[in-house]
This record gives structure tokens, C-alpha cells and sequence, in this order.
């Protein structure tokens, strides 16, 4: 993640990132669903694929712009041309901080933006403008004593209240990170083949997660229930064409199947999850063989033993 660095100052100077910026417009927007299948169903199901519930539809990136911009135009239609710039994790920006001092939430423990009103499964946005609005007070904090999300990460990337190490975060394992899964991490993982939700499902404010009315948030393709072993066999045209217009697809095809092999080495023996890892035991992909190999050793040891 060394493009946080890159920027530098950029991140917590909006005005350095786009010249003459006065104010930001911070905005949430829902994603949770009732529809889906329960996401701790599908954890505990060693043969199924665990996708953050986030990435099940389309690509926020682009709704959550497109939305902006129309707002952006309301706007203009008000008061007339005003300068801005819109953002929804696109760029060198502070997202959670904004969102906090405008009364949105605070910052969980788990360092991602809580609301009393609507938990923490929503994502963010921003408007950067010249215009000179008032300022809304930021919100108090409503953890307490609560280290729930502390606990259950499954990595320990939560090293303290308010503190992420990105390094063992699953999240960043399964999107960010491009080259190798350090070994000792892998079997942490379990079935979580596109980031994790772990610290959100457990937090007590998600009871009060409001439901998506956005139907490009809809499920596509089954992937909240989807086998391990189904999503291995996709070739590389049925994963660009399935994932067209996901937030997956960003991740490319080698490190889908990286992580698919890791799910795989997690799930409990069996010669269907053996014969599905073998057909690519021979990949073009040093990364993806790597891990293939990897997986297949877990079952070698758990039926030796």
C-alpha cells in the first residue's frame, strides 16, 4: 500500500490534492442486504467461497460517482457553476476521517466508520468544492468498553483499538496484496476468497445496518453462496465476463485463483476439492502453482494424519 506514502501530504490536505478546496461533502450509502445468504453460514462452510458482502454486485466505485455527480448537478442547478471534484475510493483521500468530522459516525475500533443509525456497511464519498458551506459537528464515539471486533479477527490484523496492521489484514491479503500469501497466514484465512467481514458481522451497531434499495448492489452470478470448487473452474473468459462490471474483477484472474487455492487447502479433504486443485497443478502462473501445491499439501498432512 505504498501509494498512501506516494501522495503524501495530499491524503489530509484536500486543498493540495485539488487547489482551492474549501470544504468536503461527505456521503454513505447502504449496501447491506436481507436477500443474501447468511454470511456465517457461508463462513463455516469449509466448501463454499466467503465474498465481502460489499462485492457481490456492481462496482460501488461507479455508483457511488455516478450518484455524486448527479448531486453535483442539483447543485449546480441551485446556485449555478461552482468548481468540485467527486471521490468514492478513488484517490489520495481521507474517506473516514471526512466522514467523521461531518457527523456521519466515528471510526470503530475496527478503524472503519460506525453510525448508530446504519452500523457500518455502507460505503463512502466525497464532493471536493470551493464552496464556503458550514461545517457540521463531528460524532461522539459509541464503542465503550466493546473489543468484539478485536477478538474475532481472524488474523489478529487488529492489533489494538483504532490500529490495523494492513500486513495481516485479509482484506488486503486477498485484493491489495499481488504477490505470495506468507504461508503462516494462509490457513487463517479459511474460505475468505475476496476480503472479510468478520470485524463488521460481529459488531453490535450492524443490527441496525439498513437494508440497499440500489439494485446494481444486487447479487450476481450466486457468489454469496457459491462452491470453492465451482469458482475454481471458471476459465479466464468465464471470469472476465461473469465479473464484468465487479469490483472482483479489479483483482485479475491470477490472483482469483491464488486465493481460490487458498480456500481450497482450507476446505475439508475431499477428492472433489483434490481432483479441482490438480487441474491446476501445471498452471502458467508461478503464483497461482505455488499455492495450488500449498493447498494440495494441507490435504496430503490432514489424511496422513
Amino acid at each position: 500500500m505504498d501509494y498512501m506514502a506516494k501522495h503524501g501530504i495530499k491524503r489530509s490536505h484536500p486543498d493540495k490534492l485539488i487547489p482551492g478546496t474549501l470544504r468536503v461533502i461527505s456521503v454513505r450509502m447502504n449496501y447491506s442486504s436481507s436477500k443474501i445468504r447468511n454470511s456465517w453460514q457461508v463462513i463455516q462452510d469449509s466448501e463454499k467461497a466467503f465474498i465481502s458482502r460489499y462485492a457481490l454486485g456492481r462496482d460501488y466505485h461507479k455508483v457511488l460517482r455516478s450518484r455524486l455527480q448527479k448531486l453535483a448537478d442539483k447543485i449546480t442547478e441551485q446556485i449555478g457553476n461552482f468548481n468540485y471534484r467527486v471521490f468514492s475510493d478513488s484517490a489520495p483521500v481521507m474517506e473516514v476521517e471526512w466522514a467523521q468530522r461531518s457527523g456521519l459516525g466515528w471510526r470503530g475500533k475496527h478503524t472503519l466508520l460506525l453510525s448508530r443509525e446504519a452500523g457500518s456497511m455502507f460505503f463512502l464519498g466525497e464532493i471536493y468544492t470551493d464552496l464556503l458551506l458550514p461545517v457540521d459537528d463531528a460524532t461522539d464515539n459509541h464503542c465503550g468498553t466493546c473489543n468484539k471486533c478485536i477478538d474475532i479477527c481472524p488474523t489478529k490484523a487488529i492489533i489494538e483499538p483504532y490500529r490495523l496492521d494492513a500486513r495481516r489484514c485479509i482484506s488486503y491479503l486477498t485484493i491489495e496484496h499481488k504477490g505470495s500469501i506468507p504461508e503462516y497466514l494462509r490457513p487463517l484465512i479459511g474460505n475468505r476468497v475476496y476480503g472479510c467481514d468478520d470485524c463488521q458481522l460481529i459488531c453490535p451497531w450492524n443490527k441496525y445496518a439498513i437494508d440497499t434499495g440500489e439494485n446494481d448492489f444486487a447479487v450476481r452470478n450466486g457468489l454469496d453462496n457459491s462452491s470453492l470448487v465451482e469458482l475454481f473452474s471458471w476459465s479466464k473468459e468465464e471470469f472476465d465476463a461473469k465479473l464484468a462490471g465487479s469490483p472482483i474483477r479489479r483483482i485479475g484472474y491470477e490472483q482469483w485463483l491464488r486465493n481460490l487455492a487458498v480456500g481450497l487447502g482450507n476446505a475439508s479433504s475431499s477428492k472433489n476439492i483434490s481432483d479441482a486443485l490438480k487441474t491446476r497443478y501445471n498452471y502458467n502462473s508461478p503464483l497461482v502453482r505455488e499455492h495450488v501445491q500449498w493447498a494440495l499439501r494441507q490435504h496430503e498432512l490432514t489424511n496422513k494424519s
